[in-house]
């Protein structure tokens, strides 16, 4: 069971913090990999390292999640090597104005946030969703996923940091999981969704690291910690396996029990 031998795993935001760690994740069962994201010299690194360490393909893409045309390059590149791909992971992400409150948070922050976090998932869905359908179809493929990685600030809202920018588009990422999950069923492609805790990041360190954001953890997290480096891995595993052809629609908090209290 989770065996990717053959399989293609194509992750945006791969160049650092969750992105890198599910990647290596799906690399270590097997998978073959698409490693998208701006900064294309970390994606060379990992796919040198990964391809000596795992015994699998690596194609290193630049790709801009907020350009269609580069979200098309990327897609071709895939068709060109691999001709499949059976998952897709839609990790890259940020935001702006973070920590602005809401009566003083700028348009120009919101739309910067909206079309980072919540249209770039529905672009790269649908055209990667489009591809997958088609080789479904010409018996090129067996099966295809979509895993969305939302945040637990798309469940809930906090009392800790204002960030209301973020809050609304995952919470959009969380449903726009679920229509998609319902379009794309008898296509033979799940979508399901992340929603990961306070996990530690190039972007999240120095926050996390402060005094305020420490106690906080501690008096609001059941585990009363972080996630570690990999914790969010088997999560994505599972969703992307073969084996779990009937899970679909599904927002899978991986938390340390912050979203059950």
């Amino acid at each position: 069971m989770f065996d990717y031998t053959g399989k293609v795993v194509a992750v945006t935001g791969a160049s650092s913090g969750l992105g890198k760690q599910m990647a290596e994740g799906y690399a270590a069962c097997g998978a073959n990999l698409v490693l998208m994201a701006r900064r294309v010299e970390r994606l060379e690194a990992s796919a040198k390292e990964w391809e000596e360490k795992y015994g699998v393909t690596v194609l290193p893409v630049a790709c801009d999640v907020t350009s269609t045309e580069s979200i098309n390059a990327a897609l071709a590149a895939v068709e060109e090597k691999f001709g499949h791909c059976e998952v897709i992971v839609n990790d890259a992400g940020g935001e702006r104005g973070t920590g602005t409150p809401l009566v003083d948070y700028k348009k120009e922050d919101w739309e910067f946030t909206l079309n980072l976090d919540l249209t770039s998932v529905f672009e790269v869905t649908k055209l990667f969703a489009g591809y997958m359908k088609k080789n479904i179809e010409a018996g090129k493929q067996t099966y295809g996923r979509v895993i969305n990685i939302a945040s637990i600030y798309g469940l809930v809202g906090n009392t800790a940091l204002p960030t209301i920018a973020y809050h609304a588009t995952k919470g959009a990422v969380v449903n726009f999981t679920r229509g998609a999950a319902a379009e794309l069923a008898k296509a033979g492609i799940t979508v399901n969704a992340i929603c990961p805790g306070y996990f530690y990041t190039e972007l999240t360190t120095e926050t996390l690291n402060s005094d305020f954001f420490q106690a906080f953890a501690q008096q609001s997290v059941p585990m009363a910690r972080y996630g570690n480096c990999g914790e969010l891995n088997s999560a994505a595993v599972f969703l992307g396996a073969e084996e779990s052809s009937y899970v679909t629609g599904q927002i899978l908090a991986v938390d340390g029990g912050y979203t059950c209290v």
